[in-house]
């Protein structure tokens, strides 16, 4: 007859199994939560530290405001931007703030 369980046995046996299911749910619903919002965030941010380290003089760069110029100094942490025909028209300005570079052709 130590097959059957009684009532006692299968309740504590139940909660157990209850608690640990919680657990375990609530371990895979945040690990998907980091799959799906934290880990594309971190992608970006590198893949923006390997564009901004790699700026040049000379580089068209279009910043975050949507303006296209070209980069005729670099320093530390800022800029000088070049934009437009007038070659009078030279902002300087963080590197935080390009959004995009396009290397000039090689032709």
């Amino acid at each position: 007859m130590g097959i059957l369980l009684t009532e006692a046995e299968m309740a504590a046996a139940g909660g157990t199994a209850g608690i640990l299911g919680m657990v375990l749910v609530y371990g895979v619903l945040i690990a998907a939560m980091w799959f799906f919002f934290m880990r594309p965030q971190s992608k970006e941010k590198k893949r923006l530290a390997a564009m901004l380290s790699s700026l040049e003089v000379g580089d068209c760069v279009c910043t975050t405001s949507g303006f296209y110029g070209i980069v005729i100094d670099i320093s530390d942490d800022t800029v000088i931007v070049e934009f437009g025909n007038n070659k009078n028209c030279r902002i300087p300005m963080e590197k935080s703030a390009i959004s995009r570079v396009e290397k000039p052709d090689a032709n």
